[in-house]
């Protein structure tokens, strides 16, 4: 197989003055060889990696990097620039850029050379020869550890990559042997570390170099675990159990995380690992002076937790919350389809039927209609304490489990509702984050998570929620409920323009859920009221329209979009007709102030109409596919059809006022760009 760099890939002058046009500089070189396939399709690719999280690192350094089907072939390009490059580095520009392309299938052997390449970028003594190299096929040889750093110098250079995996996974084992060979009275204090990011290819071997680095430097024994790409090997069970402190640099959840419950752990994201080791080992060894150790496993990512200390109030709530609605969803979406598809085939009556256990006849259709209508309220049921469960859980992990799960079931036997299971859920994990503040004897620790947690915060929550704050929150869910169905004529209208605005906001965001969670609790009963159900049928024809009206100017206009944007304008007609407003996320990531508003537009159009037309909608999910199940099933239809056209107008209007721009980037894309407009055109987002 071909190197993966060669001098071909290698640009020392590099004099793009943009992240985005440094990586389409070394990208282009990548089309020469044939190594990329689509140029546009892979800087997209670059840039949607990139908006997860910048790329730069302290120390000079820029590393975009992706996974693409646009790439045959694990390839790697370098460029130097002599004025720097701004990649989102604390300490300044980047000066030595390394574009990383992966195929969307690369084997295991390429993504372990290349996160040695991320090793090695750690070692001062690579980067300086990097930064005083002469030419391209020196640098390229350099960069595969087959030259001196130097001419005529007679250290060697620093470590190919392929070299410092072998010594990175030499210094672990000995780390691993010495530890289990020293006294316990001598040794020095451990620590095992996991290192992931989204890639798994970069930060996450970056991160692993940096702490271990910091490890030998604070005279502790630090062992990593680098769960990347090209899979990951376990840290021995003997020494997670030898280990006083665990560090998590991530931002993609930890697999099989229970293995390091009940250590002082400190939990950040995978540039921290990168950029203050040393600050994290200082930090882990306080916490294990103190005897702060985790209850059990933290899940997700700290970017889905809340324990962030940077992080306002606001931000941390609205993270708990949509847990809650996140893990609720499913329930709603699978209980609401079943009692849709019972009132479609047995009517309206079918919540009168007596039980299945007690009545069934397997060629009676309502026996079936029954079956289906009563698994789905069983679903249903548990709509709210799975709603307080996981917002409890998003506190304060698995311990505000029990609780929250108490504390809803209690908010929906005392009619408390979906108000109900908020406060529930914010109880629970408010008390078990409070439990656990308190200063546990060693010799209690182990039974806080399984006994006395779950048994003083039910205490507590239920007390709360029977006897102090359960009675004015169902009082309050009635007023809400009897507004809903109060509501008529132009207030209904305003409604439906309110909740269509709010689903095309963010499509499949925070406000969208919001304004989705408000719809699904009106008919979480077995008997929602007629406007409960006019609400439903708004929100999901309003979150219908962003992915149907981006297909169509696709369709329509195809010289205003990218090759990517068609074939992911292809994808949205399926996703906007499932009701999948996620759809037409890859449009609004790529031209926010021209997609977002037209939607929203558009959304406000189709909420104002389904509400004035009486639409109806039992089920609370399923797009075309429930159409049968909708009350003026062909007026509905017509308020999806208006909104797309509006949303598909006004994208087209918009996009077609920067046409010659686009046109030229196009037609550049299409003959290969000159190099004074290689410097101007930015890459699509």
């Amino acid at each position: 197989m071909s190197d993966m760099i060669t001098a071909d890939l290698v640009d020392l002058d590099l004099s793009a003055d943009t992240k985005e046009a440094a990586a389409r500089a070394l990208a282009e070189r990548m089309v020469a060889l044939g190594r990329v396939t689509d140029l546009e399709g892979f800087l997209a690719d670059v840039a949607a990696r990139e908006a997860q999280m910048p790329t730069g690192l302290d120390g000079g350094i820029g590393i975009p990097h992706c996974r693409s089907e646009h790439v045959t072939e694990p390839t790697l390009a370098f460029g130097r620039s002599s004025a720097g490059i701004d990649f989102g580095a604390a300490d300044g520009p980047a000066d030595l850029i390394f574009l990383i392309a992966a195929p969307a299938g690369a084997d295991d052997a390429h993504l372990t050379i290349l996160s040695s390449l991320a090793r090695q970028l750690m070692n001062a003594e690579f980067t300086d020869a990097l930064r005083s190299v002469g030419d391209a096929a020196a640098a390229a040889a350099l960069i595969r550890g087959e030259e001196p750093a130097a001419a005529g110098s007679e250290e060697p250079a620093a470590a190919g990559f392929e070299d410092s995996a072998v010594a990175s996974a030499a210094a672990s084992a000995d780390a691993t042997a010495g530890s289990e060979a020293e006294p316990d009275a001598e040794r020095p204090f451990r620590i095992v570390a996991v290192t992931s990011c989204p890639t798994g290819i970069a930060h996450t071997y970056m991160a692993a170099e940096s702490l271990e680095n910091a490890g030998r430097e604070a005279g502790v024994e630090l062992v990593v675990e680098t769960q990347g790409s090209a899979g990951f090997t376990r840290l021995d069970p003997a020494v997670i159990a030898a280990a006083d402190g665990v560090i998590f640099a991530h931002d993609v959840p930890v697999r099989e995380k229970d293995r390091f419950a009940g250590k002082p752990t400190v939990d950040v994201g995978v540039k921290a690992g990168i950029n203050k080791p040393a600050a994290l080992i200082a930090d882990v060894r306080g916490k294990a002076e103190r005897g702060e150790v985790t209850a059990g496993a933290q899940g997700g990512t700290p970017v889905e937790r809340a324990g962030e200390s940077g992080d306002s109030y606001g931000t941390k709530l609205r993270k708990w919350l949509m847990t809650g609605v996140s893990y609720m969803v499913p329930f709603v979406a699978a209980g609401g389809l079943l009692i849709a598809l019972g009132f479609a085939i047995g009517g309206w009556e079918i919540n009168k039927a007596p039980s299945v256990m007690e009545h069934f006849s397997w060629t009676q259709i309502d026996s079936w209609a029954a079956l289906l209508f009563q698994i789905g309220g069983v679903a249903f049921g548990f709509l709210i304490p799975v709603l307080a469960g996981y917002i409890a859980y998003g506190m304060a992990d698995r311990p505000g489990l029990v609780p929250g799960f108490v504390g809803g079931m209690i908010a929906s036997n005392i009619a408390a509702g979906f108000l109900g299971g908020l406060v529930a859920g914010l109880l629970a994990g408010g008390v078990v984050l409070a439990i656990q503040r308190i200063r546990i004897p060693p010799v209690l620790r182990g039974i806080m998570p399984v006994v006395v947690i779950p048994l003083i915060s039910s205490i507590v929550v239920g007390f709360l929620m029977f006897v102090v704050v359960g009675k004015p929150i169902a009082e309050a869910q009635k007023g809400m409920t009897d507004w809903l169905s109060g509501l008529s004529g132009t207030n209904a209208v305003l409604l439906g323009v309110l909740l269509g605005l709010m689903m095309c906001f963010d499509l499949g965001g925070p406000v969208n859920k919001v304004a989705y969670a408000f719809a699904t609790a009106g008919i979480a009963a077995q008997n929602p009221s007629d406007s409960a159900m006019k609400v439903m049928a708004a929100v999901m024809a309003a979150g219908m329209v962003p992915p149907l009206a981006m297909a169509l100017a696709t369709t329509v206009r195809k010289k205003l979009f990218t090759p990517t944007e068609r074939e992911n304008g292809k994808a949205a007609w399926v996703l906007g007709a499932s009701f999948i407003s996620e759809g037409a996320i890859p449009f609004a990531a790529a031209d926010p102030l021209r997609v977002i508003p037209a939607s929203m537009a558009g959304g406000a159009v189709t909420g104002a109409l389904s509400m004035s037309f009486g639409a109806t909608l039992r089920a609370p999910h399923g797009g075309i596919f429930v159409v049968p199940l909708i009350g003026s099933p062909f007026l509905y239809l017509l308020a999806i059809a208006a909104g797309v056209c509006v949303t598909t107008a006004l994208v087209v209007v918009l996009k077609s006022m920067r046409k010659p721009a686009l046109g030229a980037a196009t037609a550049e894309a299409a003959e290969g760009p000159s190099p004074a407009a290689e410097k101007k055109q930015p890459v699509a987002a």
